[in-house]
Parts: structure tokens; C-alpha cells; sequence
């Protein structure tokens, strides 16, 4: 009746924001702890489990660890995390009673976060580029139209400013030409 677990038995998932390290409890042991740890050096415990005989001790040493045991696993949740929380986390196992004491670290995890300022910013992005890229449109074609008006302007005030001393005299129709 040797303690057992199995690497495939430990579950990782992201569920409404938050992740969740699933353990199972390892079968046919009266006293043992489960620890995340944060970072390559295992040196930053985040959260801890122990369970024994006599009690049951949960221990977190951040704001954004929660512990939850069941009879049969033990879940380590990380809420509201943001991007400075990017970081490999491993958990590990440490089985007291029944002899001999056993230490392994069974998971591995890389959890990358992305900061909520970030996905709003990239969404709103491609908005203000494209309004950018309309104002300048919008602009290049009010100059055209503006200088158009005004060379029509000038060319209409030259054309007048050759018939502007026959101006008062009356309308006069151009003589036909006879057909032959």
C-alpha cells in the first residue's frame, strides 16, 4: 500500500478569471501537506495545505491564494491575478505518515496573464487608427474641393473681367451662318 501520484492526475484550469490547481489526495496516507510554489527556484511558497489526523491547516502567505479541500482533492484557486503575477508554478507533495517520508514535486505550470488595461487598449486601437486615417481623408479632400472652388472662382471672375465693358449693353444673338 504504497502512497501514489500521478503526474496525469493533476489538473490546471482557467475558470471565470480565475485558475485552478486541482491535486488529488493521495490514497492510503494519514498525514501529508501540498505546496504551490512560485518561480523557477521553488523559493516563494504561495499556498499550502496540511492535513493530518488531528486538523487541517490551510495557509496562504498572498492575497490571491485560496485553498479549498475536499475528502478526495485539494484545489489551490488564484484569483484576480494581473500581469505581474507571470511566473512558473510547481506544486508539491510531501507525504509525512505512513513511513518513509516522500518529497516530490509533481506540476510544473507557466501561467501568463494578461492585464485587463491591455486587452482594452488593443481592442480600442485599430478603432483610433482608423478614425485617424478618415479625418485625414476627410481633410485632404475639403482642401482639394476648397482650392477647385476658389481656381473656378478665379477662372470665372478672368472670363467676366473681358466682357465687363459690355456688360450694360443688351444681349445680342450671334448672326447664323447661311447653309449652302
Amino acid at each position: 500500500d504504497q502512497a501514489h501520484v500521478s503526474d496525469d492526475q493533476v489538473m490546471v484550469e482557467f475558470e471565470n478569471g480565475n485558475f485552478h490547481f486541482t491535486f488529488p489526495n493521495p490514497k492510503n496516507v494519514s498525514e501529508f501537506s501540498m505546496t504551490l510554489f512560485r518561480g523557477h527556484e521553488k523559493k516563494t511558497e504561495i499556498c499550502a495545505f496540511h492535513l493530518s489526523q488531528e486538523r487541517v491547516i490551510s495557509k496562504s502567505n498572498v492575497t490571491y491564494c485560496q485553498t479549498h479541500n475536499s475528502s478526495s482533492s485539494t484545489t489551490f484557486i488564484l484569483k484576480n491575478l494581473e500581469r505581474k503575477h507571470i511566473d512558473v508554478y510547481t506544486y508539491c507533495l510531501e507525504i509525512f505518515l505512513p513511513p518513509p517520508y516522500i518529497e516530490c514535486c509533481l506540476k510544473e505550470t507557466y501561467l501568463y496573464v494578461q492585464d485587463k488595461e491591455d486587452c482594452f487598449s488593443l481592442g480600442r486601437m485599430p478603432w483610433i487608427i482608423i478614425c485617424v486615417i478618415i479625418f485625414a481623408i476627410s481633410c485632404v479632400c475639403c482642401v482639394v474641393a476648397c482650392c477647385l472652388r476658389n481656381k473656378n472662382q478665379t477662372c470665372e471672375s478672368n472670363s467676366l473681367e473681358y466682357n465687363s465693358e459690355y456688360m450694360p449693353m443688351a444681349a445680342v444673338n450671334a448672326a447664323k451662318k447661311p447653309r449652302i
